[in-house]
């Protein structure tokens, strides 16, 4: 300070303490955070300024003692940010955007690169990325395919030249052999079908090429192939180039990762996230449910934005307040649930689940009274609906799987008997009809096969005796009996009280005629999914 307040001579011309901190605060306000030069200065000013203080005033003293160790603590603050700010890990970016083009020219990309000639970043960083993890520059490659071959009498310059393509070629085949290992364990092509693999970059004068070999040894340029094959490359190709430096300790980011791969293709590239994953941290984001594993739903996080004025909102359960957050998650479920189908190599389809129940339940009677026994092999998948059959036939039949229908011999059932594609796919002797089991009903449902029995079942259960009826009219399926002369008739209803009979009863407690169809159903079962 210039001049101090004096307290000998009161009336001399001072500047009080209160107005020498103006050049320090005058450009503070309520907001303004006390740490770095602002700490430094306000520590600076107490101290110079204590012996102003009165000795008898403590609680001046206090004040100094609470506004000093205020400062300093901020000041410790700052040395903490500034630790953690040197240990930030590096965030590592992975978009849609790289993509490796199938062809460069390698002098046009190097003016591009060494004279700044584009505003797009996006535009030669996938090509950038493969030349570094060639362990070549642009110019580099250029000059070489430049090169003309030194003369024959030169032997130290003919030898420096083929050391030098020798090194290119090489290095070349290597990048080629790790990019197609690590692609085959995502893509894996099925061996049954013409599907390429195999990578290879080759340089060609002033050209830097990528080609895919097919399975007869023929060269396709990459953007022949499909695009999910292209962004599969194009993502190793960065992922290895940025490796190589800016990887340790780094945290990955993939922004919606995979889109132009298949379903199937995708549940694969999660192991290859979950790969990443054991030496960095990766975070991705996703609407795809096949990037979305059951086994782990711990780390999944919902991600929501409502509204801007709320903005977006990640949950630490899995919650949200809008359905579509919950989507992905719902369909993942959803496939999973329906891969369940596909647990065994034979599956008989049926109409309904009281189909299922009927036929679970008899086969089930029959085997522990030692008659003609069901495969236990033979997975019991029921569609729901006759239409549905069509589809879930298909599905199955797509995953080289044995498959056989039985259908009901109503309209629903002829309709569904009837479609190209089922007799295609299934051929005639895989669609079973229940007509075939039960005599002189040629409408004849599941429930024909248990005639007699259900029939007494509903005299316990309804208190109405249908035999007559169904004597008078052996032709008429039992159901449509039932529906007419029982009263709050129900199918399912019916068929868990046979269900329950079962478990009371043994198979000799079945009609003959029941006995007999059965066993042939099953025989003629067992037979078309040997």
């Amino acid at each position: 300070m210039d001049k101090q307040y004096s307290i000998e001579n009161p009336n001399e011309e001072t500047k009080k303490p209160s107005i020498l901190i103006n050049s320090i605060n005058k450009t503070w306000s309520d907001y303004t955070i006390i740490s770095g030069d602002n700490s430094t200065k306000l520590i600076t000013f107490l101290e110079s300024n204590f012996a102003l203080i009165d000795e008898d005033n403590s609680k001046e003293e206090e004040r100094y003692e609470k506004l000093k160790k205020l400062a300093e603590f901020n000041g410790e603050i700052d040395k903490v940010l500034k630790t953690l700010a040197a240990r930030k890990p590096v965030f590592i970016l992975f978009n849609n955007y790289f993509k490796v083009k199938p062809s460069v020219h390698l002098e046009h990309l190097a003016k591009r690169t060494e004279q700044n000639l584009l505003d797009d970043d996006y535009y030669d960083y996938g090509n950038l990325c493969l030349l570094k993890l060639l362990g070549f520059t642009a110019r580099e490659l250029s000059d070489l395919g430049n090169t003309l071959s030194p003369n024959i009498n030169d032997t130290e310059a003919l030898k420096e030249y083929k050391d030098k393509l020798d090194s290119r070629s090489y290095q070349l085949n290597a990048a080629s052999v790790r990019l197609t290992e690590e692609i085959r364990t995502v893509w894996m092509p099925n061996p049954d079908r013409p599907e390429a693999d195999k990578l290879k970059v080759t340089a060609d004068g002033q050209y830097l090429k990528v080609v895919v070999e097919d399975d007869i040894g023929v060269d396709i340029e990459l953007d022949q192939r499909s695009e999910g094959f292209q962004w599969l490359v194009s993502f190793f190709v960065v992922f290895f180039a940025e490796a190589m430096d800016k990887h340790k300790n780094a945290i990955l980011l993939l922004d919606e990762p995979g889109m132009s791969l298949h379903g199937l293709k995708q549940r694969d590239f999660r192991d290859t996230i979950s790969r990443l994953a054991e030496n960095n941290q990766t975070i991705y984001s996703t609407h795809s449910p096949f990037l979305v594993g059951p086994d782990e739903l711990d780390i999944v996080k919902v991600v929501e934005m409502k509204n801007r004025k709320e903005g977006t909102k990640v949950h630490t359960t899995i919650s949200s307040s809008d359905p579509a957050g919950l989507l992905p998650l719902q369909e993942a479920l959803g496939y999973d649930l329906a891969q369940s189908l596909f647990s065994q190599q034979r599956n008989l389809i049926l109409e309904g689940i009281t189909d299922y129940w009927y036929l679970d339940a008899t086969s089930q009677l029959l085997r522990e009274s030692k008659y003609e026994k069901l495969n236990d092999k033979i997975a019991l998948v029921f569609a729901n609906s006759a239409g549905k059959v069509v589809y879930y036939a298909t599905i199955l039949f797509a995953h080289n799987l044995k498959v056989a229908a039985l259908l009901d011999s109503d309209s629903a059932g002829d309709q569904a008997a009837q479609q190209e594609n089922l007799v295609h796919t299934l051929g005639n002797k895989n669609i079973l009809r229940t007509k075939d089991y039960v005599e002189n009903v040629q409408k004849a449902e599941i429930e024909d096969l248990l005639r007699e029995t259900l029939i007494e079942i509903v005299k316990t259960e309804y208190n109405t005796d249908c035999k007559k009826i169904s004597d008078e009219q052996p032709n008429r399926p039992i159901i449509d009996i039932f529906a007419k002369e029982v009263k709050d008739f129900s199918k399912y209803h019916l068929a868990k009280k046979y269900i329950k009979w079962t478990r009371e009863h043994e198979a000799k407690d079945l009609n003959s005629l029941e006995l007999t169809n059965w066993k042939k159903l099953i025989v003629t079962i067992n037979k078309v999914l040997k």
